[in-house]
């Protein structure tokens, strides 16, 4: 699986998705630019002792990124669709993408991917989940369907 993160700007959030990346065998691409530094202890910290084990891929723009990964099933959580995450049959090699906290994936992006936004359901009060806690329940749908062949 590929956990993709376009724009994040929270180091804890990074550095906890990266740990969970580490534990699913799972890839990690972030997208910049990033609203941080890698260096930080920050992410570090979130990251515990995994942060170095991270299959960790950086893309200098999402235009380089989707130049370089042609071809590819790439899902785009959002909160802008009714498709629930539960409804789609991931595949092994499949990217999942993940916005920026304060405002998630541009909507252009979205527009021209529509057949592949996806959700979780939750009750119109809150604007989201927490970014790393929304990776951890999608990536874990997707690891329950193959059957948690890391």
């Amino acid at each position: 699986m590929n956990i993709v993160l376009l724009n994040p700007e929270i180091p804890y959030n990074t550095g906890n998705i990266g740990r969970t990346a580490v534990l699913t065998n799972t890839k990690l691409h972030l997208i910049k630019p990033l609203g941080f530094s890698l260096d930080i202890k920050e992410i570090r910290r979130a990251g515990l002792d995994y942060w170095h084990l991270v299959d960790l891929i950086i893309w200098e723009s999402y235009e380089e990124f989707m130049e370089k990964n042609p071809n590819i099933t790439i899902y785009y959580a959002t909160t802008k669709t009714k498709n629930k995450y539960t409804d789609i049959k991931f595949e092994f090699d499949d990217y999942i993408m993940f916005g920026p906290e304060s405002k998630g994936i541009p909507e252009k992006i979205l527009h021209s991917n529509l057949n592949h936004c996806i959700t979780i359901p939750m009750i119109e009060m809150g604007r989201s989940l927490n970014l790393s806690n929304s990776v951890v329940v999608i990536l874990y749908e997707a690891l329950r369907q193959l059957n948690f062949n890391f």
